[in-house]
């Protein structure tokens, strides 16, 4: 009798247990709720866009922070007895930290989106925007790992069998990273060089390189490698360390705007000057060109023809290639069209007499 009574009153005290448990969910996912709401009035006029981040990355982990926490507040009112109790705010506290460490990472997420809306890269002069960005990307990859690093030694922490194994986590990371060292040496090294890049910039986002005999934009910076979006819409994957060890071509580097060429060949009968108000005639009749460089010279002469060179700028690198397309197009076809003479041709001699 007097088990079948304990039994009775045990099941009484988790039946109570886990109506405080549920009532205490219940106003926390209620407090939630109004958090948001306020936060919505309140921003709605002046930001927002913040309004929108914040409850894109936050809400989800809040849903389950704010209850969670509300719960470990009215542990101490359960009626369960101390090894219960202690086994139930163990449980609760790993919740929390996973739940922390999920908010750190969204408000890093919505930092992001703020930096990212207020330094845009869709415009010509992008130079700053671009540098922040580049970094931005970078400081946020190694953020999430020291979140991650520190809410798992947390996690451990809360476990006797493991504490020794979390304290060595938070205090000697020197060892790890000397272990770290020498197991991946390679991929230490792209870290390395990612942040290298990341403050010494000799790349940035939306950057115009030519390099391994391919043209792209960098898309995309990684801890260790870095993703070019090509011409045609391929990508080219190369680990960071390339951009530190071997050369290439930055055609964005200190600023956007390029001097483009087109080279023609022609007889030595060309009208130069005709040429050259032509060239003007076509700079001027397109967007293309932003109206600073424009000349033609005549820069190598060869037994056969001389050489042409068309000179003019662009404001970026893809008008640069249209522009290219577009002179080079538009000039021949004006050689073709009033000095048909003047393409290139072979010249031979004969000398001596026919015999009969």
């Amino acid at each position: 009798m007097e088990h079948l009574r304990y039994y009775i009153n045990h099941l009484d005290n988790l039946a109570i247990s886990l109506i405080i448990a549920v009532i205490s969910l219940v106003i926390g996912l209620l407090v939630n709720w109004v958090l948001f709401r306020l936060l919505y009035f309140y921003n709605k006029h002046s930001n927002p866009f913040l309004v929108s981040s914040l409850t894109k990355h936050l809400q989800q982990p809040l849903t389950y922070f704010i209850p969670l926490v509300f719960v470990s507040m009215a542990l101490s009112t359960m009626p369960l007895n101390s090894n219960q109790i202690h086994a139930a705010r163990r449980v609760i506290e790993i919740l929390n930290i996973i739940a922390f460490a999920w908010i750190l990472i969204n408000v890093v997420s919505v930092v992001q989106d703020m930096v990212n809306r207020k330094y845009a890269i869709d415009k010509a002069d992008n130079f700053r925007e671009r540098k922040l960005i580049t970094q931005l990307q970078f400081v946020r990859k190694l953020a999430i790992i020291l979140i991650v690093f520190i809410a798992s030694a947390l996690i451990l922490l809360q476990f006797e069998a493991v504490k020794t194994l979390g304290t060595g986590l938070l205090t000697s990371a020197g060892i790890a990273g000397i272990v770290v060292g020498f197991a991946a040496q390679r991929s230490l090294a792209n870290l390395l060089a990612g942040l290298q890049i990341a403050f010494t910039q000799p790349i940035r986002i939306d950057d115009v390189l030519v390099l391994e005999n391919e043209f792209g934009r960098v898309e995309e910076i990684t801890l260790t490698y870095v993703v070019l979006r090509l011409w045609d819409n391929r990508r080219l994957i190369l680990p960071l360390n390339y951009f530190i060890e071997k050369p290439f071509q930055n055609w964005t580097r200190t600023n956007v705007d390029i001097l483009a060429t087109v080279y023609f060949y022609t007889d030595y009968n060309v009208p130069v000057e005709e040429l050259r108000a032509e060239l003007t005639r076509i700079l001027g009749g397109t967007a293309l060109w932003n109206g600073e460089v424009a000349g033609l010279q005549v820069t190598d002469v060869q037994p056969d023809s001389i050489q042409l060179r068309a000179l003019f700028s662009a404001k970026n690198s893809g008008d640069a290639w249209d522009l290219r397309c577009l002179v080079r197009e538009k000039l021949l076809y004006f050689i073709q069209k009033n000095y048909p003479d003047s393409l290139p041709k072979v010249r031979a001699s004969v000398s001596g007499k026919l015999e009969g």
